[in-house]
């Protein structure tokens, strides 16, 4: 063994002590960490021969790129629609990187977690109050998730030309109806093959909405004649939040022949709440559904599931099924996700997830997603209150869409958010709405506070007095 090697191995009790103890230092001090960071540019450096060692890479690491690390799992980054990570979760990823599973089969003599996986899919599904009708696994984010799914339905669409596309490649313009899709289920399309650019976009509602327009919907239906398609619906845009009519889609699904894929990266947690689980009703008609779970799950990165019916599992395999391993009879006998899924490897994704519901349960999550809406709410209205600032869109769950009012240069927008976000007290995202320069703020940390929105409400304020 390589004496460096060797020598690690005999200190990994104090090495990871070391880890543990920088870990704690960071988590008890999140609050003070900066939301920013300096630009740090990576120099051209050439590997040293014979090694550090984990300590000395560990000090390098502190001198060189930690002050960088911000608070990105923190309760005043705002940007991206970012989680944090639970106490649960946490455990669940360390060990998750110790045990250093491939999780794939369920049966036999090696590595069988991919049990602990099943497991999670079906408390997901509880959480979410879905069917058991669903089979569902881990990837690494809502674009790998939304991926999956799509590839099942461009399976789907092949069949109904009597024809094999994972095999035989796309041999037919594949239709895509959608109203306000995320971007990436923009990426995923242009991935498939099928084109991002390959899309019927269908209007939404009249008034301050990105929501589907049902009467627009059926009309494009209506000009397929009769052809397949593809329904790509939003339980939750990114922006606003806006939720698609699943009620009326359901009762499209009884008259046409179409696949119905729902986005609900983030808004699906609408389910945990009975205030706000009227959003999501009819879902569970969808043929697939994604969802981040390293958004309002609050588990690290990279975690995401997609859940496809199980009535379509022949489609997902002959889309996914591993070159070496025939399909034979019924999948879900001697199930393998080597057969469901695009990697053949994988971390145990789903092991800080199995901690976290296992550790908080229904209740915490409710409160997790009730509290973030309350923020959003109150943010909004504070917001809405204000001289300096303006909402673009009503304020329907966890995120804010805003900019500078009207009696101010909307052109300083970018000046401002640019001031604002160097403060490190807090992070937001640029947007454009409805033609619109804004700005996204995104609750969903299950650390924020009131406390979090009164100190930015305060930073806003200075800095916007500022700027003329």
């Amino acid at each position: 063994m390589n004496k460096t090697l060797q020598t690690d191995l005999l200190e990994i009790e104090s090495l990871l002590e070391l880890v543990k103890k920088q870990g704690i230092e960071y988590l008890n001090k999140i609050d003070e960490r900066k939301t920013s960071a300096n630009i740090h540019k990576a120099e051209l450096i050439n590997l040293d021969s014979k090694g550090l060692g984990a300590r000395n890479t560990l000090q390098l690491f502190n001198e060189t790129f930690e002050p960088t690390i911000v608070s990105s799992s923190g309760p005043r980054f705002w940007g991206y629609v970012i989680g944090g990570s639970t106490p649960a979760s946490i455990m669940g990823d360390w060990l998750a990187t110790i045990y250093d599973q491939n999780p794939q089969a369920i049966n036999g003599e090696g590595d069988i977690s991919a049990n602990i996986e099943l497991e999670t899919i079906q408390l997901i599904l509880d959480l979410f109050n879905l069917p058991k009708s669903f089979v569902g696994g881990f990837v690494t984010g809502a674009t790998m998730s939304n991926f999956t799914c799509l590839a099942v339905a461009r399976q789907w669409f092949g069949k109904n030309y009597g024809k094999d596309f994972a095999k035989e490649g796309i041999t037919e313009k594949i239709n895509i109806l959608t109203a306000t899709p995320h971007s990436s289920a923009l990426k995923s399309l242009a991935l498939l093959g099928i084109g991002s650019n390959n899309i019927i976009k269908v209007n939404t509602i009249e008034g301050n909405r990105e929501a589907i327009s049902i009467d627009d919907l059926e009309s494009k239906i209506k000009t397929l004649n009769g052809q397949p398609f593809i329904l790509i619906s939003s339980a939750g845009t990114v922006n606003t939040v806006d939720f698609d009519n699943f009620n009326a889609i359901k009762k499209l699904k009884k008259k046409y022949n179409f696949w119905w894929h729902t986005d609900a990266a983030f808004g699906g947690f609408a389910a945990c709440s009975d205030t706000y689980n009227h959003f999501v009703k009819d879902w569970e008609h969808s043929d697939s559904i994604t969802i981040d779970c390293h958004k309002w799950l609050n588990v690290p990165y990279e975690s995401a599931v997609f859940l496809i019916k199980e009535e379509h599992s022949s489609l997902q395999v002959e889309s996914f099924q591993n070159s070496n391993a025939p399909y034979l009879g019924n999948p879900m006998e001697n199930f393998n996700y080597l057969n469901f899924l695009p990697e053949n490897s994988r971390r145990l994704k789903a092991l800080p997830a199995w901690f976290s519901l296992r550790a908080y349960g229904k209740e915490g999550y409710k409160n997790i997603v009730e509290n973030a809406i309350d923020l959003a709410k109150y943010f909004g209205s504070k917001i809405k209150e204000s001289e300096n600032f303006k909402l673009l869109a009503p304020v329907r769950l966890n995120n804010i869409v805003f900019n500078i009012n009207n009696n101010r240069n909307k052109e300083n927008i970018d000046s401002f958010l640019t001031q604002l976000n160097k403060t490190g007290k807090v992070f937001m995202t640029p947007t454009f709405y409805n033609d619109q320069k804004g700005i996204r703020v995104s609750f969903v940390n299950w650390r924020t506070t009131k406390n979090d929105i009164e100190l930015v409400l305060k930073e806003m304020n200075r800095i916007i007095n500022t700027i003329e």
